[in-house]
């Protein structure tokens, strides 16, 4: 039967090398960011600060359904904190990338027998690799400072998948960004830019129930709300007297769903135009 239909031989022949190819790259990705501790020292500290400033600055003068007790606000921020700091990764994938183009590695790899996407998925797996690391030491903080999950381990283990999967579909955005710019501080400024507004926009540091109309349709449409909702439903941190959609949206009301199709969507089409700009690139 494969005799006379190579074509499935060589499809699947053809998928071997890719995912082979992809994880030589993610392997080398991962020994340089090994060799480059400070990269992770900074990675962690960063989200560390946002943990503890927005918890002791903040955390007795936000009202959480009526209420400012402190606990109620840890409980409603960290999932915030957690999603921001997934998706902040997005500024290191694109600088990587850049970085590797403005060295000239990127060419290199062109004249290798290598899948086209290798090099890209590589990479992304690789920041993958990055973002659970420092996701798990900020999970152990905001433990420490008194964020308390209410869910079974299997239901708080499915939250940070659903974040994760966020912060790889936003790593396919960064290195789109580093292949579309010349130096990786341009890669940087470029995967942070759009952030800021997507992040303060949305649920993740104040219930939406304060902003202004217009706002709080953007905001319960914006893909990293529903993770951030989807993320508190399954850590159980779902707050007494906020309701879950001020304006009716369907991705509020299903934020799982919401979150695991807009983070395949973000996968799907950034992914598409990396590899093509890629694919360009070395034409």
């Amino acid at each position: 039967m494969d005799a006379k239909n190579p074509a499935p031989l060589k499809s699947r022949g053809a998928l071997s090398r890719s995912v082979a190819d992809s994880l030589v790259i993610t392997r080398r990705n991962l020994i340089r960011m090994s060799r480059i501790p400070e990269m992770l020292l900074f990675g962690v500290i960063q989200p560390v600060m946002f943990v503890v400033l927005f918890t002791y600055v903040f955390g007795g003068s936000i009202s959480i359904g009526g209420s400012t007790d402190p606990q109620l606000y840890k409980e409603f921020l960290m999932a915030g904190i957690f999603a921001q700091t997934v998706t902040f990764a997005t500024a290191g994938a694109g600088a990587g990338i850049a970085d590797d183009m403005h060295k000239g590695l990127i060419d290199r790899f062109r004249s290798l027998p290598m899948a086209r996407g290798a090099v890209l998925t590589g990479r992304t797996l690789a920041d993958l690799v990055q973002t659970t690391f420092t996701l798990v030491v900020l999970a152990g903080v905001a433990l420490i400072v008194g964020w308390r999950t209410h869910e079974n381990m299997g239901k708080v283990l499915c939250g940070f998948l659903l974040l994760l999967l966020l912060g790889y579909a936003f790593s396919w955005i960064g290195a789109l960004i580093g292949l579309s710019v010349r130096t990786p501080e341009a890669a940087t400024s470029g995967g942070l830019i759009w952030l800021f507004p997507l992040t303060f926009i949305s649920n993740a540091f104040v219930p939406v129930t304060g902003m202004p109309t217009f706002l709080q349709h953007v905001a319960e449409w914006n893909p990293f709300s529903a993770t951030v909702a989807g993320a508190r439903e399954l850590f159980g941190n779902t707050m007494p007297g906020v309701p879950k959609s001020v304006t009716g949206a369907w991705p509020m009301e299903h934020p799982i769903w919401a979150s695991i199709i807009w983070s395949i969507l973000i996968v799907l089409v950034f992914r598409t135009l990396a590899v093509r700009k890629y694919r360009q690139a070395a034409a």
